[in-house]
């Protein structure tokens, strides 16, 4: 099925290649080939509803003055089409169409008749994708850039979904390593100072409250008896304890933000498995491997990294960096066709080294995409805000959600490309204004069932798109409505192609600012009953189509405000 934009640019391609043909059979231009170019949407409105670059580009092959073969090729295709108003010549040879509105009508009957359905498309044929993001370290609460790549990570993985991709949402558990070895440290060193005995936090340990009240309620139900376990032993049920609780509040909290996994990956699982030493063999049998200072290396500078990089360390514990090699490769290995990673900005550095282990391995590289976040920067009376207003602690993605809400918390992170850095007004999050970005497209969804509610109220029967008499639409702010709302399925292509869901909060507060246009200039509820069941039945469209984008977004669409 092709949607209105793709059907209409489809029509001027072949309008455009016709008109050249005949051309040349009359033999007007000489070439052998049409080249690539472009049909878009001109940035300003008065050059057309569409431009293209054609003429320009066939100057050379035709050795003939840009505008002369714009010429040729416009008067080959006037009046060729009945959805062509005119065509224009300008600058050096850009030809501009400027389309009437019959091209855009059948986008209502389409909007109705597939619902939640519209904008879908299918670049992705059922590709298997796997979007692996947050991933937050278990051993404290999620920070804020845990929460933006939550934001980010979940909207990207429902975007692909109706892009026709066949999306595995995976958060990793960093339940193995050096820094579960200093959580255990901490733990105990916690505990034994609560019962009176000296104990020191080791240097890379954990400082934070979170630790303490584990190790209360750890005495409180169990006691001293940990006083008389072997040390290894303690620190493994606390490792254990403390590590569940943790896991069971970051499930709590990203599902009250909206976001629910449907692997939860443990890195210790690797160890378990055996798969993390079967990778390490697999890279020693290839002789990328070498012994250094009792260390085992990978040899990753053969494959791009700045440096080789430590896969054992001295004290025989694999690295963070060992144990992704296998986790990716255990990825691939599962089926999935590509790999997406979300990670935060201090993780840059290990792009080239982790595509550098694929390729190591045997797998294409390009079957991994990094998507780097930037920081998120909090702002509270136009000041910096680096402390909860409840607890007094560092902001994590609980308190945020608590003090604006996940629907504010979730369009704000997505506002931005994931590479820019975020600032983000909570005052601004939470104000009733238009100011507000996300108050602004949900306001404009509420005031479209408020006015369909009247509607319903005083009797009046809503025509179907296909019964309304839709050419009476033909005011500036009604036919703007109708380009965004035929332009919604290739705004999920390219937000897909481009995996930026951002674009969405963009194209949402598009529809939303046209919308206000017009409920600003056009009464809907009028005694033209003609011209109203046309409004109403447009209004209904951009109801619809602001749903669509909100839910991708993980964003509720209320009806009431």
């Amino acid at each position: 099925m092709k949607y209105a934009v793709e059907q209409i640019q489809s029509e001027i391609k072949s309008l455009l290649e016709d008109a050249l043909q005949k051309a040349r059979m009359e033999g007007k231009i000489k070439f052998t080939q049409i080249p690539e170019y472009i049909i878009e949407v001109p940035r300003e409105k008065i050059h057309g509803d569409y431009a293209t670059n054609l003429a320009m580009l066939m100057a050379k092959e035709a050795r003939m003055a840009p505008r002369k073969i714009a010429e040729i090729i416009v008067k080959n295709i006037e009046n060729a089409s009945s959805k062509i108003e005119k065509i224009e010549i300008a600058g050096p040879g850009f030809i501009n169409i400027y389309l009437n509105k019959s091209w855009l009508l059948p986008v209502l009957p389409l909007i109705e008749e597939m619902g939640d359905d519209y904008g879908k498309v299918n670049i992705g044929n059922g590709k298997k994708v796997q979007v692996e993001f947050v991933s937050a370290n278990p051993t404290g609460p999620m920070h804020m850039g845990n929460a933006r790549g939550a934001a980010l990570g979940d909207s990207l993985a429902s975007l692909l979904e109706t892009a026709g991709f066949n999306v595995s949402r995976e958060f990793y558990i960093n339940d193995a390593g050096n820094q579960i070895e200093n959580f255990g440290l901490s733990l105990e060193a916690r505990y034994l100072q609560l019962l009176g005995h000296e104990a020191e936090i080791p240097e890379n340990g954990y400082h934070g409250e979170d630790i303490i009240e584990h190790m209360k309620e750890i005495i409180k139900t169990e006691g001293d008896r940990f006083l008389h376990e072997d040390s290894q032993k303690r620190r493994e049920f606390f490792v254990n304890y403390a590590l569940n609780k943790n896991l069971d509040k970051i499930k709590k909290d990203l599902k009250n933000f909206g976001v629910e996994f449907d692997v939860w990956f443990s890195e210790k699982s690797l160890h378990e498995s055996g798969k993390l030493q079967q990778t390490i063999d697999i890279l020693k049998q290839k002789g990328l491997t070498y012994e250094k200072d009792g260390a085992l290396w990978f040899a990753a500078s053969k494959f791009g990294a700045e440096k080789d990089e430590v896969l054992i360390r001295q004290n025989g514990i694999p690295t963070y960096f060992a144990a992704d090699i296998a986790y990716h490769k255990d990825k691939l290995d599962r089926g999935f066709e590509e790999i997406i990673d979300i990670w935060g900005a201090d993780h840059h550095g290990h792009v080239a080294r982790m595509k550098g282990a694929l390729e190591a391995l045997g797998y294409d590289p390009e079957r991994l995409k990094v998507i780097i976040i930037q920081l998120v920067r909090l702002y509270r009376n136009g000041e910096l805000a680096r402390m909860s207003k409840r607890t007094g602690k560092a902001v994590t993605l609980a308190d945020l959600v608590e003090e604006v809400g996940k629907d504010a918390a979730r369009f704000f992170f997505n506002m931005r490309s994931a590479d820019t850095h975020l600032d983000f007004d909570l005052d601004l999050a939470v104000s009733k204004s238009a100011d507000n970005p996300v108050y602004y497209v949900q306001y404009a969804h509420a005031r479209i069932c408020s006015i369909l509610r009247q509607v319903e109220e005083r009797g009046i029967k809503i025509p179907s798109a296909e019964e309304a008499y839709l050419e009476l639409l033909e005011e500036p702010s009604e036919i703007e409505l109708l380009k965004k709302l035929a332009e919604y399925p290739e705004e999920i292509t390219r937000s897909a192609q481009k995996l930026e869901p951002y674009h969405l909060t963009r194209y949402a507060m598009e529809l939303a600012s046209l919308f206000h246009t017009f409920y600003n200039s056009c009464r809907v509820i009028t005694d033209d009953q003609k011209l109203m069941g046309a409004r109403l039945v447009i209004i209904k469209g951009v109801k619809q189509v602001l749903k669509n984008t909100l839910t991708i977004l993980g964003i509720s669409a209320p009806e009431r405000m």
